[in-house]
């Protein structure tokens, strides 16, 4: 295979300031590199996993011309994953005459901080919103601010600030005026070559193509593959392992891609979980909701489709929904490849079907059939950034005589994998969808696994909730009117 030309530097806007570095450890943080090498200590260590959100900056790139800014988390990001983007911290925001930005002046106002060491994680997510809508619902606001934790404020005069930060003239900040000449050159810097860079000891390559990947990958099939390393970040940061070599995923623009294929949605590994939501929210509401709870606004900017499946964790919130859905993969290797379903990929605990260098390409999403019914939710600890205890998607097809001619039900947190509950799923065939054939249902799920109790749940709590979302599922199909009631009382609840 012909290999691509190669870059020994990484590159990014940091401000307005051109950075190049040409030896980094492959696995140092962002956070590490803004607090010791740059003394930008704005930019706080909580927790070093992704929750607290007080690392939070924001990081623009070129999405088909576009720029995009996305808030993430600092503390589990690589540094290298930043070439080719523009970088801001909380110090950048302020003008040359020491002159707060709008959004910085309205948490004045608002008596937005107390302590302060979460508030430029906080300025910066709601920063990363102000730049990319107007107008914000609260609802909106709450979601963009998931993924920041505050023990001081309560949290309503950051939502009454984040309501307020509208009121400068965006069409006069130094920010959004300087959008053209930032596209400029983070253009400039897109070279189509290899990245490949690291301090003498280990390495990490970054390459701009998908062929460029499947060669990469051919000669070092032992890489770890690196999409939004909202995971991988914690084997370093949390397990403190030493990767090499990384491979970094993120400069290929095609494997970003969300197309339409009339019956069925493809999926390019590296989209990310925010525009997953948007088109899953398409073939149901549930989806929406659900993606709605993934992680924080800095999870879901860096975390992919692709990673959260490689990745092979039995409480990922996607799969199970996705093997209810009748999903499949496509794996490539070399210039070959071979699709299966999503089901059959996970053998056992973070052990998958996917041989030596072989990576996911793409995922296809079957649209729903008019007359399916389909459910998916989470049970969590937390309402908003948990994993899940348990997580159960459910679909079927009944005849025209009411009975269940197809049944897919999968669970997350109920076994080492996703996987289907086939005993209860052979319960309902050729059965009324009813009281009585969701109880048989719920009886056989104890053939279908044997939970493990843990931190997040205990196995006899798992194994009654797991009937108790299939009986839920019943309920929304053939009494809607309780549902939405019910629906209603635990979205309160969960905000209240």
């Amino acid at each position: 295979m012909h290999q691509p030309a190669m870059r020994e530097s990484v590159r990014f806007l940091f401000g307005d300031e051109l950075i190049e570095i040409a030896s980094c450890d492959p696995s140092r943080t962002v956070l590490d590199w803004l607090r010791l090498d740059r003394r930008r200590t704005g930019t706080k260590e909580g927790c070093a996993e992704g929750d607290c959100g007080a690392c939070t900056i924001v990081v623009g790139r070129l999405d088909g011309g576009q720029l995009r800014y996305e808030a993430i988390n600092a503390c589990i990001r690589f540094l290298p994953t930043l070439d080719g983007c523009h970088v801001l911290t909380v110090e950048h925001l302020r003008g040359a005459d020491g002159a707060l930005h709008p959004v910085q002046q309205a948490m004045v106002d608002c008596h937005g901080s107390q302590c302060g060491f979460c508030t430029p994680g906080f300025v910066m997510s709601l920063f990363a919103l102000w730049l990319n809508e107007r107008a914000p619902s609260v609802q909106r606001i709450e979601d963009a601010l998931a993924g920041n934790l505050c023990r001081c404020t309560g949290y309503e005069p950051i939502i009454a600030a984040a309501q307020r930060m509208d009121a400068a003239e965006r069409e006069e900040d130094r920010f959004i005026a300087g959008i053209p000449a930032v596209i400029a050159r983070l253009k400039a810097l897109a070279d189509g070559k290899t990245l490949s860079i690291g301090n003498g000891e280990r390495h990490f390559y970054a390459p701009a193509t998908v062929e460029a990947l499947a060669g990469l990958i051919g000669v070092h099939p032992q890489a770890t593959l690196v999409a939004g390393a909202t995971d991988v970040g914690l084997w370093v940061t949390k397990g403190m392992r030493r990767l090499d070599p990384v491979i970094y995923l993120g400069r290929i623009d095609d494997l970003r891609a969300i197309s339409d294929k009339g019956d069925h949605l493809r999926f390019g590994a590296m989209a990310n979980q925010i525009a997953v939501r948007e088109a899953l929210a398409g073939i149901s509401p549930q989806l929406d909701e659900m993606l709605r709870r993934f992680g924080g606004e800095q999870v879901r900017n860096a975390g992919t489709i692709g990673g959260n499946i490689a990745n092979g964790s039995p409480i990922g919130d996607l799969p199970p929904a996705l093997i209810a859905l009748g999903a499949t993969l496509v794996l490539r290797k070399g210039g070959s490849r071979r699709t299966i379903p999503l089901e059959a990929f996970f053998l056992d605990y973070r052990k998958q079907d996917r041989q030596p260098g072989e990576f996911v390409e793409a995922v296809l999403v079957p649209k729903l059939p008019t007359d399916a019914l389909f459910h998916v939710s989470k049970i969590s600890k937390r309402f908003d950034e948990d994993i899940s205890a348990v997580c159960g998607a459910f679909y079927l097809e009944l005849d025209g005589a009411g009975r269940v001619s197809e049944a897919r039900l999968a669970y997350g947190g109920m076994a080492g994998i996703p996987k289907r509950a086939k005993a209860a799923e052979g319960a309902l065939l050729g059965r009324s969808w009813d009281d009585a054939a969701v109880a048989a249902a719920i009886a056989a799920l104890a053939q279908d696994f044997t939970p493990l109790s843990d931190m997040r749940a205990s196995a006899a709590y798992r194994l009654k909730v797991a009937g108790n979302l299939l009986r839920r599922f019943l309920i929304e199909t053939t009494h809607p009117e309780t549902a939405t009631r019910v629906a209603g009382l635990l979205a309160e609840a969960a905000h209240g």
